[in-house]
């Protein structure tokens, strides 16, 4: 089974220490919701934000969102050919289940988002959709135990989407950065078996996500 993780994903609840941050309690109000209950979003918390320990990394629900669309709306996925999960800057790990049909609203996903992080678990026919689990990268990569680990990376080893897929086989991992800015952790890449950079620009993550995936695509299933 190949598997894809969206790692250091910038995707959190908005922290404790700005939950009284103007911004961060408008927005509240604006969902009727406590701040404690809300995704952190530089679109709303950018004033909140500012000084923040990994600031660049922080705040972009959205990318995670469009990555998301872009795995789990191919035949890849629907194939039963592909694990998806969600590693978040925090260390949480959201696993998508099988089959999921994901909000194509940004809002809507970002309320089923927080209604999972108050319940840890989505359901709907006794199917599970997501679960939310505390676990570092480094967890989900023994949990998930595939022959090799492939992180995407402009600072990687210059490479191409169909050499990539040649490499991949059905026990790869696959890990591609969630936040718009920035590298992956020192502590998280020792992880990895190798870092490849697959495209001369640095793209956002859900624009390698199906270029990647497709290629890979073709070898698994086509």
């Amino acid at each position: 089974m190949l598997s894809l993780v969206i790692a250091e994903s910038a995707l959190e609840l908005v922290p404790k220490e700005m939950h009284r941050h103007n911004s961060v309690t408008a927005s509240a109000r604006r969902f009727n919701k406590k701040p404690s209950e809300i995704l952190l979003d530089v679109s709303w918390h950018f004033a909140a934000m500012k000084g923040i320990k990994n600031e660049i990394k922080r705040g972009r629900p959205d990318l995670v969102h469009f990555s998301l669309l872009e795995a789990c709306s191919i035949p890849l996925y629907f194939e039963d050919k592909l694990n998806v999960f969600v590693h978040t800057i925090d260390d949480k790990v959201i696993s998508v289940g099988k089959n999921v049909r994901l909000p194509k609203s940004y809002h809507r996903f970002t309320g089923l988002v927080e209604k999972l992080y108050a319940t840890k678990e989505i359901k709907e026919n006794n199917n599970t959709l997501l679960t939310i689990k505390d676990m570092s990268l480094g967890d989900l990569i023994r949990k998930i135990d595939p022959e090799q680990t492939i992180a995407l990376s402009s600072k990687g080893v210059k490479s191409s989407y169909q050499k990539l897929a040649e490499e991949v086989d059905n026990n790869t991992c696959l890990v591609i950065g969630g936040f718009s800015k920035g590298q992956f952790f020192d502590k998280n890449k020792e992880y990895f078996d190798k870092t490849i950079a697959v495209d001369k620009n640095p793209l956002e993550a859900h624009i390698i996500i199906s270029r990647v995936l497709y290629e890979c695509e073709k070898r698994i299933i086509m």
